[in-house]
């Protein structure tokens, strides 16, 4: 987890205000909030730069739990401790859960209905367009990456490459393709 934002970055001002942040983003990106979390907090809030957001998800991502949910208790306890990463936490789950619960119940009795079935179909290919866009948004952020930008991109086609067309395991591409750009950036942090 990296240090405070620069001064210049304007921060929480309080619990509520975790709590209250924190809500409107889950309940924005329902299904998928990667491309809401980046636009917010980095572009519309300024808590973070882009280089904080991408060392923070890296982060969140490999931490037990989803990373956005991982990514609010970093950013709730940065500002407040503990506190405020029970704040960010509560704001991130509490509202979203009400409505899945109630979801459930209606899908319940609508399940068979073809309409039903392909809405669902949509949200996906809207959810995959989002997460398109962020990353798109944020490849800029590699070139000050330690790897650099040539390296970063070789992993992340070899990455593709061993999920997507191999059909590797996750876990064995995240630890292995992990393990080797760890070893590379520490490396090329101590020259």
């Amino acid at each position: 987890m990296s240090s405070l934002p620069a001064e210049d970055h304007p921060q929480p001002r309080s619990l509520n205000d975790l709590f209250v942040s924190f809500t409107l983003l889950a309940l924005q990106g329902f299904g998928g909030v990667l491309a809401v979390v980046q636009r917010e907090l980095v572009e519309k809030k300024r808590w973070m730069t882009r280089e904080e957001f991408i060392e923070d998800w890296a982060v969140a991502q490999i931490m037990p739990g989803p990373n956005v949910v991982n990514l609010s208790m970093m950013i709730g306890a940065r500002y407040f401790g503990l506190k405020g990463a029970m704040a960010a936490l509560a704001g991130m789950l509490t509202v979203p859960l009400v409505l899945v619960l109630l979801l459930a119940l209606v899908y319940a009795q609508f399940a068979d209905h073809p309409g039903v079935a392909g809405a669902l179909r949509g949200m996906g290919a809207v959810a995959a367009g989002l997460i398109a866009a962020t990353g798109l948004k944020l490849f800029g952020a590699l070139t000050k990456n330690a790897l650099g930008l040539r390296l970063c991109i070789a992993f992340g086609v070899a990455c593709f490459v061993a999920i997507a067309l191999l059909r590797w395991p996750l876990a064995y591409v995240l630890f292995g393709l992990g393990s080797m750009a760890c070893v590379l950036a520490f490396r090329k942090l101590q020259r």
